[in-house]
């Protein structure tokens, strides 16, 4: 076995890697850029070295600064995580010149299946079914709009070397085919080295299904089940969940031994991902493989046990796998929603900065990792798990320059339904602060009917959500509990004012029993009787709802019961109540005495500035080009600029007919969230 292994690569995947690695009692190197100098796989690691600016194409996918930081520690193995590196064949070419172990598949099978276009002839020549497509590489924009105008719209333009939703587009139509062209070429360069592109039919209504396949160099292959991963936004995954609700036993497995034979079929070895789009008849076609290990994994190794980074490790050390496809089975189930570094509010435009606060659930262990391998040593044990699997800490920064995930936040039951209550209240209590996030996006999708039946389509988000995510408004079953726990909880701070000391003599302050409650457009009159266990909270129709909880004022999460059922509140001071956010909501919640909210009820609105002859920039990033002048007249969704951050292009369109009467920026300059790049008349 390895005693020292470098991962080339950084974030929560490193992260990741240098958990199992330390469990095998392996010695890691750790390697970093400028921007991730006091990165947290930095400090996990036993070695760290720096390999340059950060900008991806200056130090993490440079392999000539890898294979150096390989030479100066003496790693014997180099585990590529995903993305980056990972699936470039000229990598593990030199790394095998180097005498160095790649903890990943043969550079043989990276250049049959990682590569889209040749996986997808490999797929149609094995009489894989696959979806209608050009398979040659495509010159320029009017090749791309002839092929799409052939294959028939829409279409899917992607990158060859493509994954993550980088280099990927939608085209409806050939002014779309056009732009999208080159900004999937533009992104595909900037993001992996690569700017050949091809196109294919974009099938309508698909669940985007794909198989875990695990194979040694010794002939033996199996598969591990199936991870649903339909809900996605701009092509990228953003909820999984394993095993998929839609799919039947028997069309597991066919899709199961279909990828172990496509992946045998190139001397697979390694863990490996073979993608299908599956129709509501449970038709099922190859998309691609990912010969690396996919971010949804803990899913699948949350249903099954099986540890698949260390599975990876022991085949590239030339061990035999010890399971056989007997062995295998699915129990319980598994979700995982991915935290970005994008506001929802925004239409999910990434966003930059400090975490002022973050402080995830506490991990749980239980279920088949916990029989097999307690994955998490600080972990409790419960009924159901909690794993967080992340790059980031408290205070740490998220930089311009790299994927906007923070983490990965999963939850295993014995069931789906269970599963899915397990991670509402997982996502309730996940305090994230000073930065743009999807936690209440995210909470929204576990509550949405659609998700709970199971019955989504790759084209949920932009069903359900044509007009972006306004925010959630709860039922009033949901707004009366949180009521009363405000209700609870403003008494509780109330009476600690009462107690401050140096008041003046006969001015003791009272804390009265009847209270108005204020939030999301509704009131409450309520009265509370207390003892020392709790309060009883009973509003004017005669209901009554007891209130339990060990909070205190000051407190940033607050756990209770309410009703007997658990309710967990991210709670803010603001002036006469709190901020509160759940299930995706997120509430100012005013508690006033009825006096004061009678005089409430009499206060004017507050209303925002005019911005709407404005242009201002949704989201902190580089602008590319601007494609208007001053004067220039403009029709509604005409392109005015084009702004890149993290690494996507994203062109700002005109929302109204108009004439330009001023600009503020121009190519090349870094914007913050909210700077007016141009005005109108």
């Amino acid at each position: 076995m390895f005693k020292k292994i470098l991962i080339a690569n950084r974030g929560e995947i490193a992260c990741r890697v240098i958990k199992t690695a330390r469990k095998m009692g392996i010695k890691t190197v750790a390697i970093y850029s400028d921007a991730d100098r006091n990165a947290l796989h930095v400090k996990m690691a036993d070695e760290a070295v720096h390999i340059g600016p950060p900008p991806a194409n200056q130090s993490y996918i440079v392999i000539d600064k890898v294979m150096q930081a390989i030479k100066e520690t003496g790693a014997e193995a180099v585990h590529p995580g995903y993305g980056f590196l990972s699936e470039n064949s000229k990598f593990a070419e030199a790394l095998e010149a180097a005498g160095v172990a790649f903890i990943g598949p043969p550079k043989g099978a990276i250049e049959a299946m990682g590569d889209k276009i040749t996986s997808k002839k490999i797929a149609q020549d094995a009489e894989v079914s696959t979806v209608p497509g050009y398979m040659g590489l495509i010159e320029d924009a009017d090749e791309a709009v002839k092929i799409s105008n052939e294959i028939g719209y829409p279409v899917m333009i992607k990158a060859s070397a493509g994954g993550g939703g980088k280099g990927m587009r939608i085209a409806w139509n050939d002014e779309e085919a056009r732009e999208g062209f080159q900004s999937s070429k533009n992104e595909a360069a900037n993001s992996f080295g690569d700017d050949r592109i091809f196109i294919e039919k974009f099938v309508t209504q698909p669940r985007h299904i794909e198989i875990q396949v695990l194979c040694d160099s010794h002939g033996n292959g199996i598969y591990l089940g199936e991870r649903e991963c339909s809900i996605q936004r701009r092509n990228q995954k953003v909820v999984e969940e394993a095993p998929s609700p839609f799919l039947d036993e028997a069309t597991r497995k066919a899709m199961g031994e279909q990828a172990v034979a496509l992946a045998q079929a190139v001397d697979y070895a390694s863990a490996g991902t073979v993608e299908f789009i599956v129709d509501g008849d449970r038709n099922f076609y190859f998309l691609e493989m990912n010969t690396r290990l996919q971010v949804e994994h803990p899913v699948t190794e949350l249903i099954t046990g099986v540890d698949l980074v260390e599975q990876m490790i022991r085949v590239a050390a030339g061990e035999k796998l010890a399971l056989k496809q007997k062995d295998v089975t699915l129990t319980g189930w598994a979700i995982e929603n991915r935290v970005y570094a994008e506001d929802p509010y925004r239409n999910f435009l990434p966003s930059i900065g400090r975490l002022t606060r973050y402080h995830p659930p506490a991990e749980v262990a239980a279920g088949p990792m916990l029989e097999n391998d307690k994955w998490a040593d600080e972990a409790s044990v419960g009924e159901t798990a909690v794993r967080n699997d992340t790059g980031v800490y408290d205070g740490g920064e998220i930089s311009m320059y790299y994927d906007p995930m923070i983490a990965k936040l999963c939850t295993w039951a014995p069931t789906r339904d269970e599963a899915i209550e397990a991670m509402r209240n997982a996502l309730d209590g996940f305090e994230l602060e000073g930065i743009g996030h999807n936690l209440p996006f995210v909470a929204a999708v576990m509550d949405h009917p659609i998700f709970m039946k199971g019955d989504m389509t790759t084209a949920f988000i932009e069903e359900q959500y044509p007009d972006g995510f306004e925010g959630v408004e709860l039922p009033g079953k949901a707004l009366k509990r949180i009521a009363a726990a405000a209700a609870a909880m403003y008494r509780v701070a109330e009476i600690r004012r009462t107690r401050i000391s140096g008041r003046m003599d006969n001015h003791e302050r009272k804390v009265g029993k009847h209270w108005n409650v204020a939030l999301q457009g509704e009131e409450f009159a309520v009265k509370i009787k207390a003892d020392k266990k709790g309060s009883t909270i009973k509003f004017d129709d005669g209901s009554k709802l007891r209130v339990t909880s060990d909070w205190t004022p000051g407190d940033s999460l607050a756990t209770l019961k309410v009703g007997g059922k658990k309710l967990v509140l991210k709670v803010d001071k603001i002036t006469g109540g709190f901020r509160m956010r759940s299930r995706g909501a997120d509430l100012k919640v005013h508690v006033r005495t009825p006096r004061q909210a009678e005089l409430a009820r009499l206060m004017p609105e507050k209303l925002p500035p005019d911005t709407s002859k404005m242009l201002l920039c949704p989201m902190p990033g580089l602008v590319v080009k601007v494609d208007v002048e001053v004067g220039t007249e403009v029709q509604e969704g005409q392109a005015l600029c084009t702004i890149e951050a993290m690494k996507m292009e994203n062109i700002l369109r005109a929302e109204k007919k108009g004439v330009v009467s001023k600009i503020n920026a121009t190519a090349g300059d870094s914007l913050a969230v909210d700077e007016v790049i141009m005005e109108f008349e």
